[in-house]
């Protein structure tokens, strides 16, 4: 029964990996510079606290055009947002 049960929590965890690591699958060649994710975010009112790589996405901790924080997952490529979480 162990046996099993570590099984199925073994692939679940890998599962939640592989989906994590799939956000975003833009080879580097095609990735725009973050400045112009940040330039394009300011213009629609953020206030970017900072933008780095994560899962193949780029992640910006911002305040949103509402004032709300955010956690926020983009295409590198197309600036398309991929996920997002507030952080209240």
């Amino acid at each position: 029964m162990k046996m099993i049960l570590s099984t199925i929590v073994g692939t679940l965890l890998l599962a939640g990996a592989a989906t994590a690591s799939e956000k975003c699958r833009v080879p580097m060649t095609d990735w725009q510079p973050r400045e112009a994710l940040q330039t394009k975010l300011e213009g629609e009112g953020w206030k970017v606290r900072s933008i780095r790589s994560e899962d193949g996405c780029y992640e910006a901790y911002a305040l949103n055009a509402k004032g709300e924080k955010v956690e926020a997952y983009f295409d590198p490529k197309t600036f398309v947002a991929v996920d997002m979480k507030s952080e209240d």
